[in-house]
């Protein structure tokens, strides 16, 4: 026997297996573009900035929100030629804003800079094992960095 319950906010269908074999009869509404509680992504049909898309992860509502909103809307309103470049000063706000908060922004830099550290001496010690033959090659192609795919089959 299907029945129906309420806890608070929700509602529980408990329904039958014979209700399940039957076909659906529900028809489905078709969704509303100026729906304000529709998700709509990040920028509304409106062009405005929807401050409710998850995509944000929080960072509009978090203790830093009025900043990060000053400094994304700066970026997203911007006409400059290089866009966002009038908004430094909104983004240091952010910054600094973000730096009293460590454990709920934590720093990317902080978790990699000890495997760059690790790294770059490891590229140090492996530097310093070329050959004198490999020296030579690589002063007369230029940096590795520089060369092309082509460029590298070439010199093979």
């Amino acid at each position: 026997m299907s029945y129906c319950k309420q806890e608070g906010k929700d509602r529980i269908i408990f329904v039958t297996k014979e209700d399940h074999e039957t076909p659906s009869n529900a028809e489905l509404v078709a969704d509303d573009p100026d729906d304000p509680y529709e998700e709509q992504g990040l920028i509304l049909p409106s062009g405005e900035i929807n401050w409710n898309c998850p995509c944000l992860g929080g960072m509009a509502s978090g203790p830093c929100g009025s900043q990060f909103k000053e400094a994304f809307s700066c970026f997203h309103y911007s006409k400059e030629e290089v866009k966002g470049s009038e908004c430094i000063e909104q983004f240091r706000s952010m910054q600094e804003c973000m730096q009293k908060y460590p454990d709920l922004y934590p720093q990317e830099e902080d978790k990699g800079s000890s495997s760059e550290a690790e790294s770059g001496s490891a590229a140090a010690g492996s530097s310093a094992s070329l050959s004198e033959e490999d020296s030579a090659t690589e002063a007369s192609l230029g940096s590795p960095d520089s060369v092309s795919p082509a460029d590298n089959q070439a010199a093979s």
